[in-house]
């Protein structure tokens, strides 16, 4: 039994499946930025990406199945050349759609119709912007981010985004601690923004960084690993398991194998049943109640007020 598990068990707690509302799909691991919190250790030098077969074989599934979400990641999923494909057919089908965008993306010259194309399919935008300080941005994603990431922002405003359409940033603490509260660094964030620079959003989400990949090397050089874990565990809610992205999304790799969540993605933990699973060998209909994969990881899902690809749970 690990560390969450355990947990669990203390509080006489089980986390199961309660079907598929979201279909997260990763279309690859390339991205024009590598930064130190990437739990997916994107960078501009990875190749891995999804192929055409793939991607129809997911389209046929998506086609059939009607998930309410389609959430389309990276990398930065919109170098994949099927990323079009992907908003296409979720406007098609009529589900919502998300692009997880890094902002800085849309400054790279072939990218320029991203904020027009996005407006045009009703795609809501989560976007990373780990503080309002340029100072923090480019500690933790590189020199020059800031600034690109304010200038992209302005163009997502000048089509609605933050209004007409949604727009929601995301938070990641620098270091190992966890997120304050998300309503107070909300109102903090919407004042420096508007304020500074004349920008505008609909919600700020918090998001604790998970302990594996290169976050989890850096707490393994400085020696912090154990007080970490420590953190994550000494800090667990009852209250945010019910909430859990785990319990109503599933994760694609870029191959089309299928996960508990994209951090079980990472850690090559594919959903099994006799054999790994790719999407195309399940139906919606049969996850309900299905068990979890799980792992020390999940802590930093069930800490202080929760985290998840939406934010704080609790």
């Amino acid at each position: 039994m690990n560390r969450f598990d355990a947990k669990l068990d203390e509080h006489g707690l089980q986390l199961r499946r309660s079907g598929i509302d979201i279909l997260q799909i990763n279309v690859g691991r390339k991205c024009n930025q590598a930064c130190r919190h990437c739990h997916v250790d994107a960078a501009p030098w990875r190749t891995e990406m999804m192929d055409k077969l793939t991607a129809h074989r997911i389209g046929d599934w998506i086609r059939t199945n009607r998930p309410s979400t389609i959430d389309i990641t990276g990398g930065a999923p919109e170098i994949s050349e099927f990323f079009r494909y992907f908003v296409e057919l979720g406007s098609e089908i009529g589900a919502k759609i998300i692009d997880r965008n890094n902002l800085t993306i849309i400054e790279e010259p072939e990218f320029e119709y991203l904020p027009a194309f996005l407006a045009e399919h009703g795609v809501e935008v989560i976007a990373s912007l780990p503080c309002y300080s340029a100072a923090n941005v480019n500690q933790q994603r590189g020199n020059g981010v800031f600034d690109k990431s304010i200038s992209a922002l302005r163009k997502l405003n000048a089509e609605g985004y933050g209004e007409t359409h949604n727009l929601h940033l995301v938070y990641n603490p620098l270091g190992a601690k966890l997120p304050p509260s998300q309503a107070e660094l909300e109102s903090d964030y919407k004042a420096a923004l508007q304020n500074e620079f004349g920008i505008v959003f609909n919600c700020l989400l918090t998001i604790t960084n998970q302990p594996i990949a290169r976050f989890a090397e850096d707490l393994r050089k400085q020696g912090k690993w154990d007080e970490y874990l420590d953190l994550l565990s000494n800090s667990f809610n009852p209250a945010t398991v019910d909430e859990l992205m785990c319990r109503n999304t599933v994760s694609v790799g870029y191959a089309g194998e299928i996960y508990d969540c994209d951090f079980n993605q990472m850690l090559d933990m594919q959903m099994r049943n006799g054999k790994p699973l790719h999407l195309w060998d399940v139906a919606a209909s049969e996850m309900s109640d299905a068990e979890i994969q799980t792992g020390i990881h999940c802590l930093a899902c069930t800490a202080g007020t929760g985290s998840s690809c939406g934010g704080s749970l609790a």
